[in-house]
């Protein structure tokens, strides 16, 4: 769970974008808000704010239904589209609650953010970027998007070359061919459940 912590932390600081960057190169997108998710760590850990936060300027910018895609894996295929529609709503909803818990408690306001110059490859792009953090080792984040009808999107956050959705992917794999696809969702809400009720 610590390494998921550390996925959704640095995703959050260095991939919020605002309705007013919704257009232009990827990199430029990350460059643009930083600084603005930064001030807002600095000034707030309330978790109800922080939610409120990502709901209205990250997750838009998330392509949780391909995020979700990924990290079932070859059961996507299998599962009807109900049981599609319903993974991606606990996936997402499981991902907001790990990161709004790691934004309360990992995050400092003190970090930095560096950038690196992204080279699109037609309707995909890798944004790579370094976090640091005063007393801490740099932090290489890195967020594969791609170009759609609505902008750029993040498919999949890599830090320390460990991807968010493959890290998800091989624990999924085992709940559903422990209990199904049914289950899994099932041991999603439940962690959504739990998470909820810790945040009080």
């Amino acid at each position: 769970m610590k390494s998921i912590t550390t996925l959704l932390c640095a995703a959050l600081l260095a991939v919020s974008f605002t309705a007013s960057a919704a257009e232009g190169a990827p990199d430029a997108l990350v460059k643009a808000v930083t600084d603005d998710v930064l001030s807002v760590i600095r000034t707030t850990k309330d978790k109800r704010q922080l939610r409120e936060i990502a709901e209205q300027k990250v997750l838009p910018h998330f392509d949780f239904r391909a995020m979700t895609q990924l990290a079932v894996g070859r059961y996507w295929r299998e599962a009807t589209p109900a049981q599609q529609k319903s993974l991606e709503d606990a996936f997402r909803t499981l991902l907001v609650n790990t990161y709004t818990s790691a934004l309360s408690t990992a995050a400092t306001g003190k970090e930095t953010v560096d950038i690196k110059p992204a080279e699109p490859k037609g309707n995909e792009a890798v944004v790579r970027t370094v976090i640091r953090s005063p007393n801490k080792q740099p932090v290489a984040a890195d967020y594969r998007m791609a170009n759609g009808a609505n902008g750029w999107k993040v498919y999949d956050v890599i830090v320390e070359n460990l991807s968010l959705v493959t890290n998800y992917r091989s624990t999924f794999a085992t709940e559903i061919q422990k209990s199904g696809i049914d289950g899994l969702v099932k041991t999603l809400e439940n962690k959504n459940r739990e998470l909820a009720q810790q945040s009080g």
